[in-house]
């Protein structure tokens, strides 16, 4: 009889405080990243004879155009869930230039948000940058840099510059670093040195941006190349996932949970990748919600990105198998996070 006076007390203290209380009311935001698989023009341009009316796969301005329109299906989708809109910011890559993003940002499905682009030609073989899109009401663009990744045992070798946006989202100064490590071309191991250098390039960002400002907000965004667990990922970028041991220098990463259940944004030969990360600093971890704070990671796999039937039934659903043109939307799927503050 007295363990249920003792509960019925305990009971009656729990449900008297939460009602005491006044409810809260939150705003929540996606931010996306999507590796898009070679958004490019129709025209001849930097090695890119394949993506051509007179290349192998016969690219045109019928397909040039339906892929544009399916990529805007898919940004217009991400994170709506919970936003009931689409993403304030969405990182790019495989983008072959201005022209390719001022058509995407004018397709149907997103021409209303009214996305700024953010871009810069880089010196990639194949002509292929990173790109930043940013929904005006959201954030202000306040600075712009690019950083260059270069290997020391292969010094003629270039990949994708690395792009630094600053600016000030819903009054708080943010950061984002959009980019695309190195290709595992030539096997993993032997390229890895090539992605240890462009983790170096990364940190060192974070770190001078870091050094201004120790609580300052950033977050990176890209297509690594490698796993949360990888080399590159947790040593050289130096990233946990746990958020309780997540103090400077490191970074957590938002993907590695994600990943260690079995998630993956691209398949290849029958092992699922989460090559597409979004990684925070501490800062975003803080309890208190009176600026914004990480709330959720995702990766957006819906199955109408998917593939229906046959062998890699459920892969990402590629524009081109080979030479093939089957008009789907990239071999990657987005990845997309939610901040979360108090109104």
């Amino acid at each position: 009889m007295k363990k249920l006076v003792l509960l019925s007390v305990f009971l009656i203290l729990i449900f008297s405080n939460l009602f005491s209380q006044e409810a809260k009311e939150y705003k929540v935001v996606s931010l996306a990243f999507y590796n898009v698989e070679n958004l490019f023009d129709t025209i001849p341009g930097k090695n890119d004879r394949e993506f051509t009316p007179v290349g192998n796969k016969k690219w045109d301005t019928p397909k040039y155009y339906a892929k544009l329109d399916t990529l805007a299906s898919v940004i217009s989708k991400i994170g709506r869930e919970l936003t009931n809109t689409a993403p304030a910011v969405v990182g790019l890559s495989e983008i072959e230039n201005l022209i390719v993003l001022e058509d995407l940002v004018e397709a149907k499905d997103i021409k209303k948000y009214n996305y700024q682009i953010v871009h810069f030609d880089g010196p990639d073989y194949r002509g292929v940058d990173c790109a930043f899109l940013y929904r005006p009401e959201y954030f202000t663009l306040t600075n712009v840099a690019m950083h260059s990744v270069y290997t020391p045992d292969d010094p003629g070798f270039r990949t994708r510059d690395q792009l630094l946006v600053s600016g000030v989202f819903d009054g708080e100064e943010m950061h984002f670093i959009v980019l695309h490590w190195p290709s595992r071309y030539g096997g993993e191991k032997r390229s890895a040195p090539k992605r240890f250098a462009a983790a170096d390039v990364t940190r060192s960002i974070v770190d001078s941006i870091l050094e201004i400002n120790s609580k300052a907000k950033i977050v990176i965004m890209g297509d690594l190349n490698d796993d949360p667990d990888s080399k590159s990922v947790k040593n050289h970028l130096k990233t946990q996932y746990k958020k309780e041991k997540t103090k400077l220098p490191y970074l957590y990463n938002t993907m590695e949970s994600l990943y260690r259940n079995g998630i993956g944004s691209l398949a290849y030969r029958d092992k699922w990748n989460l090559f597409d990360q979004i990684i925070i600093t501490p800062e975003f971890l803080e309890k208190d919600k009176s600026s914004y704070r990480f709330y959720q990671a995702h990766v957006f796999n819906k199955s109408f990105l998917m593939q229906k039937e046959g062998r890699f039934k459920g892969y990402p659903l590629r524009t081109y198998v080979g030479d093939t043109y089957v008009g789907g939307y990239s071999d990657h799927f987005p990845t997309y996070i939610y901040l979360i503050k108090e109104k």
